[in-house]
């Protein structure tokens, strides 16, 4: 009987604790970074101050015919190779003009968050054009169905704050087809804020046009626009993209926030000294930024320069390491500086597998990114095969690497309670432990997070179950989502008048 006593009063206090979670995360999105400055602000300056010198002198080529005369009235000019130039005087005008702050909605207020400042929230990219799939272990052709599949996945995962599309559908031939498909499959799985690709300005107003028809009729998507643009108006080095300028006038005209990607190569597209690079793509991000704010002064704009790195032996894109790490925390770091809502991109690991080297090269770099304190850290979760491929168990580790992650960010609170000094000295004075006091157990939920997925078990209980790696621990929370979870986010009304005017293939 007393055994069985005890046991109940663990229970208790073991469901008194879980209540406590449900109430409080430790290690919850939206923490404050920017701890971490890679950079002195002496070197700082002179990265920022070569970037204006860049787009005063050296300038940008191949400048769409309306767009140019746009710039150039607005105080452009062209220098003596024909280069559309910026003055630094125009340039901080611009910045100064440009959104400091702007909230990207879900389609549940819930998961709406305010970017800009120095909170950090981990999410999605990519554009993997093969998946690991789940039965087989092998990475095969992406398709639609992945893409939905990941979609639903991603709205049970409480670190993925948004998502953008991580695949593209490659059994979907037709341009058209595939941006509306893709964006549909995000409409269908998850109410979080989301982001996709326009092929073609084309594609924007009869995507915009469904995603009005979900939300209740004409303009609704401009009230609470919850799908972000991820375009690259700038191709390194130095040139604007036509096509690209194109999507994001369109844009604009629906109400689109817009991500601004700059992802220049080291070595390739972009100078290999670390320094050079992020002279040049600043650069070329703040080019993006003039383009956006010359059409519209203010618009909801991500300044997101990514600095990638490829491994100068061999020409293969590094997506984890060291260089790319501290690259992109180095972005944030300016970004932030300038005081613009910032992008950079994480966790892109070189791995195949959901192994120690996939976990070394994504930590270090989320680690990196949070604590420099990024607004959006893209390709944070599931990418692998250096962003080649996708994986259902990558998104899933990664989604509880991010609690610790956020965990680190948040940094240690002290305080009096905190350092608990009154309780050291009835403690040494007294039963001699900390185990079981109030201070103890108002700390175990507060400052504590407990991982589901990592075993932290005795090496001989480990053994006694089996010898479960994360690899496997993780294929069964996949799989456990994806056979239970099937979200339908769409009216039966509003999904049938958007299947009869669109060719949905899902």
């Amino acid at each position: 009987m007393a055994k069985s006593g005890r046991a109940g009063g663990r229970a208790s206090r073991v469901a008194a604790r879980k209540s406590e979670e449900q109430e409080f995360n430790p290690s919850r999105p939206g923490q404050i970074g920017g701890t971490y400055r890679p950079l002195s602000d002496g070197d700082e300056k002179k990265i920022i101050d070569t970037a204006f010198d860049i787009l005063a002198n050296i300038g940008m080529s191949e400048v769409p015919a309306g767009f140019q005369e746009l710039a150039l009235s607005k105080g452009a000019a062209l220098n003596h190779l024909g280069r559309l130039t910026y003055s630094r005087a125009m340039m901080e005008d611009i910045i100064q003009g440009a959104a400091k702050s702007f909230v990207f909605y879900g389609r549940e207020a819930k998961h709406d968050f305010e970017l800009g400042g120095d909170r950090v929230y981990f999410g999605t990219g990519g554009a993997a054009v093969q998946t690991l799939d789940l039965d087989t272990g092998s990475y095969r052709p992406s398709t639609l169905r992945d893409l939905w599949d990941f979609t639903r996945l991603i709205d049970k995962l409480e670190n993925v704050s948004w998502f953008t599309r991580c695949c593209v559908a490659t059994d979907v031939p037709d341009t058209t087809d595939l941006d509306i498909n893709t964006a549909f499959a995000l409409l269908k799985g998850t109410t979080k804020p989301v982001g996709t690709s326009f092929t073609v300005a084309a594609s924007v107003d009869p995507i915009i046009d469904m995603f009005d028809m979900a939300m209740g009729g004409e303009g609704q998507f401009a009230k609470r626009p919850f799908c972000k643009a991820h375009i690259s108006p700038v191709i390194s080095p130095l040139r604007y993209g036509e096509d690209a300028v194109e999507v994001t006038q369109a844009c604009i005209r629906r109400r689109v926030p817009i991500n601004s990607i700059i992802a220049a190569q080291s070595g390739a597209t972009a100078p290999a000294p670390l320094a050079g690079m992020l002279a040049m793509t600043t650069a070329e991000t703040l080019a993006g930024l003039a383009l956006v704010n010359l059409i519209e002064p203010g618009y909801p704009m991500i300044f997101s320069n990514w600095p990638l790195v490829i491994d100068l032996r061999t020409g293969a894109f590094c997506g984890g390491g060291g260089e790319i790490s501290i690259l992109n925390a180095a972005s944030a770091q300016i970004s932030n500086t300038l005081g613009l809502p910032s992008g950079v991109a994480s966790s892109m690991a070189d791995a195949k597998a959901v192994d120690a080297q996939m976990g070394s090269e994504k930590a270090m770099s989320a680690v990196a990114a949070g604590l420099a304190g990024a607004n959006m850290i893209y390709e944070s979760a599931g990418m692998s095969a250096s962003l080649l491929g996708a994986s259902f168990e990558a998104f899933v580790v990664d989604n509880e690497m991010l609690s610790h992650v956020h965990r680190m960010i948040r940094g240690i609170e002290v305080s009096e309670e905190t350092l608990g000094y009154e309780t050291i000295l009835a403690t040494v004075t007294g039963e001699g432990h900390f185990l079981g006091s109030t201070h103890t157990m108002d700390a175990m939920q507060r400052d504590y997070f407990y991982p589901q997925l990592a075993n932290r078990d005795d090496p001989r209980t480990w053994e006694e179950n089996g010898k479960p790696d994360i690899w496997q621990v993780a294929w069964e929370k996949a799989r456990s989502i994806l056979d239970t979870h099937h979200p339908d986010y769409i009216s039966s009304k509003s999904e049938a008048e958007i299947r009869d005017k669109f060719n949905i293939l899902l």
